[in-house]
Formats: C-alpha cells, sequence, structure tokens
C-alpha cells in the first residue's frame, strides 16, 4: 500500500487513518485485569487514569473537577471561560441552546481575572490538583494571574499551535520557547496535526504536547476550514517525533495527549497503542448526571467571536438516561454499547493483548481493517 496517491498531474496527498480504520491485535499471552496499571504521570503529576477532561465549560466546572480528580482524572478549567466571567454560571448555561450567536453573546462578557484566580483558590482549598487552559492569544495577558494563584498544569491550547504564535506584526508574539524557560510549573501545549509542528513543540520544553483538534460531532473545523488530519496518522506521526526528540536530548520524554474522535473504550485503546500516553476527554463526558452543560455539548471554537467551529450538540437523546462520572469513566456499567466505564474497557483490553503497563501497550499490534 502506498505511502502517498496521486491526487492529479504532479501533487500526491500521503493517506491518513483513522482510529475507526484500525484494530488491535491480541498477543500470544494475556494478563487478568487486575495485573494491569492504568497509572500515569506527567511531570510532578501522578494520575491513576491516563485521562484529561477537556476545557469546556459544558464538562468542567469547579465541581466537576473535584469529582473528576477523586475518579483518577485531571479535569482542565477553561480560563476563558464561563467561570471566569460569571459570579454563577449556573443561570445562562441553563438558557443555551443550539444558537450559535446566543452562545457568542453569553461569551462577551469580559474574562475577570480576580475570579479566575478566585475559581484556582477554590480548587486549591478543595485539595483538588489544578490545570487551566488559555488560548495562545491570551496567555501573555492571562497567563500571570493564573500562575499567581497557583496551577498544577498550564494548558496553552488552540485549533492548531504553532512555537511561536504571532497576533499583529507590531505586537511582539507568545514564543512558547522563551515563556516556558521562565515558568515553574509544567505546560501541556496543543493541538498538532503533524510530525514538524510536534517536534517544534517538544523543543519549546513542553512537557506534553496534544494531538488533534477536538473533532466531536458538532465540530465544524473540516467544513470552515478544511482541516482534519486523521487521528491514528497524527499519532503516529508525533510518536516518530517524540523518538526523534528522545534522541536529540538523549532522553527527554515527551508525553502526547491525543484529542478527538474519541467516544469509546475502543478509541482509547487504539489511541494508546498508536502512541499517545493518555487522552482528553470533552464529548463523551458531557452525558454524565454532573457534568454542567446539562447534556449538551460545545468547546472554546463555539463561541469564537467572528469564525465560530462548533454547535452545541444536544446529546440527552442519545440515552435513556444520564450517568454518573464514575459509571463513565471507572464503571461498572450495565451498557454494552462502549461508551461507559471507558477505563475500565482499557484495563479489559490491555489485559487481552498482554501489556500490564501503559509504556509497554504503546507496542501493540495493530492491522487496518478498513477497505482502500
Amino acid at each position: 500500500m502506498p505511502e502517498t496517491v496521486e491526487i492529479g498531474l504532479g501533487r500526491s496527498a500521503r493517506r491518513g487513518y483513522h482510529l475507526a480504520d484500525l484494530a488491535l491485535v491480541p498477543t500470544r499471552r494475556t494478563r487478568g485485569a487486575g495485573m494491569v496499571s492504568l497509572a500515569w504521570q506527567i511531570d510532578a503529576l501522578s494520575l491513576e487514569l491516563p485521562f484529561v477532561a477537556a476545557p469546556s465549560d459544558a464538562v468542567v466546572s469547579p465541581a466537576t473537577a473535584l469529582e473528576i480528580d477523586r475518579l483518577g482524572g485531571l479535569a482542565v478549567l477553561d480560563g476563558e471561560g464561563l467561570w471566569a466571567r460569571y459570579d454563577d454560571p449556573g443561570g445562562v448555561l441553563g438558557d443555551l441552546d443550539g444558537d450559535t450567536a446566543a452562545l457568542q453573546d453569553v461569551y462577551r462578557r469580559p474574562i475577570s481575572t480576580d475570579l479566575l484566580a478566585a475559581r484556582i483558590a477554590e480548587l486549591r482549598a478543595a485539595g483538588t490538583r489544578v490545570a487551566v487552559r488559555l488560548s495562545p492569544q491570551h496567555t501573555a495577558e492571562l497567563a500571570p494571574a493564573v500562575l499567581a494563584a497557583g496551577v498544577d498544569l498550564l494548558v496553552i491550547q488552540g485549533t492548531v499551535m504553532s512555537a511561536e504564535h504571532v497576533v499583529r506584526e507590531d505586537v511582539p508574539g507568545l514564543n512558547l520557547k522563551t515563556f516556558i524557560a521562565d515558568l515553574d510549573v509544567p505546560v501541556l501545549v496543543g493541538g498538532v496535526t503533524n510530525y514538524q509542528t510536534a517536534l517544534h513543540l517538544m523543543r519549546t520544553g513542553a512537557a506534553g504536547v496534544i494531538i488533534g483538534y477536538g473533532a466531536h460531532l458538532g465540530a465544524t473545523t473540516p467544513a470552515v476550514l478544511g482541516i482534519d488530519v486523521p487521528m491514528a496518522t497524527a499519532l503516529v506521526d508525533a510518536a516518530a517525533a517524540r523518538r526523534d526528540y528522545l534522541d536529540e536530548t538523549g532522553g527527554r520524554y515527551v508525553h502526547l495527549v491525543a484529542y478527538g474522535d474519541l467516544a469509546t473504550g475502543g478509541d482509547i485503546a487504539k489511541a494508546l497503542a498508536c502512541g499517545a500516553d493518555a487522552v482528553m476527554l470533552g464529548e463523551p463526558l458531557a452525558v454524565a448526571a454532573e457534568s454542567p452543560g446539562g447534556g449538551r455539548y460545545w468547546d472554546a471554537t463555539a463561541a469564537h467571536p467572528r469564525v465560530p467551529r462548533s454547535a452545541v450538540v444536544d446529546l440527552t437523546g442519545i440515552g435513556a438516561d444520564r450517568p454518573t462520572l464514575e459509571e463513565l469513566l471507572v464503571g461498572p456499567t450495565a451498557d454494552a454499547s462502549g461508551e461507559r466505564n471507558l477505563f475500565g474497557a482499557l484495563r479489559r483490553v490491555m489485559g487481552k493483548c498482554g501489556y500490564a503497563s501503559l509504556k509497554e501497550f504503546q507496542k501493540a499490534e495493530l492491522i487496518v481493517t478498513a477497505a482502500r
């Protein structure tokens, strides 16, 4: 099967693979689920699950951040979201529907650095690990308040990231290499969809790189921007960049976090087998009874004032009930769709494929199942 195909005279394009195009192949040895560890560590943060909750106001509030931490994951609060704009976002959350204009209007209220600092202080007082997301456009402005309030992980995330973000020719850009060098906290950056950008971001000193832009049911990024790199290919390319960076630095390891096209335990397992160290989940958590969006999901791009790239998706009609976060993440469950007990499923497939740790599982055999 060729690496590239000719799409016209003198122009070729690479083949790309989605996670749905692949399947895992068990080995000759299997293990009991009790012999499998899902533990993941990024810098000084040790987590029981290889899981980060996406910085969506539909999923992460101070309350759900506490519950996700209890269950072994890490929730990322959107530093430019509703909890940094409203004293009580509950009222506006209840009024949101699928109207993009209404969503944009809600997010027009200015960000309050005092309110953002108070949210961080609330989480720290509760004893939970604190992660906050900022966009590349607003990192220089908001990061001082976030860092002063005290976070365990800073997430700098846009649809597509580069090592240096330029706003205007007459305005100094965000140089991630110099910015990260001055920090005492680990930084997770992204999204990334190719080898070269992944390698550049690794060279900034980031502790981890987010692979993908968060593709979900309501995402319109492929239609609006034409960007849609299949997750399996993006992860394998980024893993190749990590190997080269390991050689370049003499052993510095950068974590890869897959974000998008992840709905089931099988999707998560295949993402890890393609080289991810952890997954970032948004839409799969929106149906949880605790989620502040009330069964609806949107990401930060939905409220962009000029070019929205996501719609509000109502997921309440998909299931007859709204499960708890605990059932969704670690079970038990009576649902056989693969969309609940996500990490119980991961533990089981790792055992069936014969791997005891996440690092070992990255070597799992994969097979292409889709006809090409």
